[in-house]
């Protein structure tokens, strides 16, 4: 028995024709007035909001991309791939927001050399053309540093992941964020006096146990401050003495490890390494920084969080450690 039921979309086997015709035409182009016949949803009425009448603090988008140009401390310029995040609160009488015009507003920018002053350009952009009370912006990249080896003299890139975050609010408050992350390595102070110990009383030939470590930091810039991505890395260097390196040859890996024999450290000690580092850097007004130190010794992860303490800013709430591998 044939097949002889239309289908909607398709040819059905009988031949007969869809009941709606697919077409695209490349040659369509849009005009003034059938634009303004396009319907938006912008102008949906109260009742065709879903579930509760209340605003939402955040909606926006996240992950799209484009390169954008990064100043050195130095002085030239680099262009990198960026990921970035952009909302804006949304009151209770509204559906929703026109996502489109948060990309736009950024893509109005895309030329320009990006800094604070820039990003506080696009988030007053967003609070015009969303119409909101608060818009947040994050953009999130890597950034490459030369990093030169211990003793060989041998260079190579070091990658760093960073992001820089942007708040502003209808009053026009404006407070700029840094996240930073900083790889390094932590020898075990317990077990290097166990490993001196068998030594000294068996002959024992041991390895104390040491790990590749992660130090995750979010700075607030002081008002009318800049800090140079450089200076948080050579902060997080000079505190903690054991980033990890790039290139190597055999002095350089023992070179390693006679540093890492200098400056033995718990995660705690890492916390308040960094903690007194920071504290006297008076670009930074406010900070939070969590530690995580893959232990080789045990199946789980020794870890630590610590906060300048200003009154009203960051707190210690921190508990995405397994964000912290590396």
């Amino acid at each position: 028995m044939s097949k002889t039921k239309p289908m909607y979309l398709h040819r059905s086997a009988s031949g007969a024709a869809p009941r709606i015709a697919r077409a695209y035409d490349p040659k369509f182009r849009v005009t003034d007035k059938y634009r303004a016949t396009l319907p938006d949803m912008m102008e949906a009425a109260h009742d065709a909001i879903q579930g509760a009448h209340v605003p939402i603090q955040q909606v926006g988008v996240h992950n799209f991309r484009l390169p954008l140009k990064f100043r050195t401390k130095k002085g030239p310029t680099t262009t990198l791939e960026a990921s970035v995040t952009g909302t804006v609160s949304l009151e209770a009488d509204l559906k929703g927001i026109n996502m489109s015009r948060i990309v736009r507003s950024f893509y109005d920018h895309k030329n320009e050399v990006f800094t604070g002053e820039w990003m506080g350009r696009i988030l007053a952009a967003y609070l015009r053309n969303v119409k909101s009370k608060d818009a947040r912006l994050k953009v999130s990249f890597s950034y490459p540093m030369v990093q030169r080896s211990l003793r060989s003299g041998l260079e190579g890139y070091q990658f760093y992941e960073v992001a820089f975050e942007g708040v502003m609010t209808s009053a026009g408050d404006y407070r700029r964020y840094i996240h930073f992350d900083f790889v390094y390595s932590s020898a075990c102070p317990c077990s290097a006096e166990l490993s001196e110990h068998a030594r000294d009383m068996r002959a024992a030939y041991t390895v104390p146990h040491s790990q590749r470590s992660k130090a995750r930091l979010v700075l607030e810039e002081a008002p009318g401050k800049k800090i140079w991505l450089e200076d948080v890395q050579a902060h997080c260097a000079n505190a903690l003495r054991t980033e990890t390196q790039v290139m190597v040859k055999r002095e350089d890996e023992q070179a390693f490890a006679e540093l890492n024999g200098a400056h033995l450290k718990f995660v705690e000690d890492a916390a308040r390494l960094l903690y007194k580092e920071f504290d006297a850097e008076s670009r930074i007004r406010d900070f939070r920084i969590a530690c995580s130190h893959l232990e080789s010794l045990h199946s789980h992860d020794a870890v630590s969080v610590i906060c300048k303490g200003v009154k009203g800013g960051f707190s210690a709430d921190f508990m995405d450690f397994g964000a912290l591998v590396c």
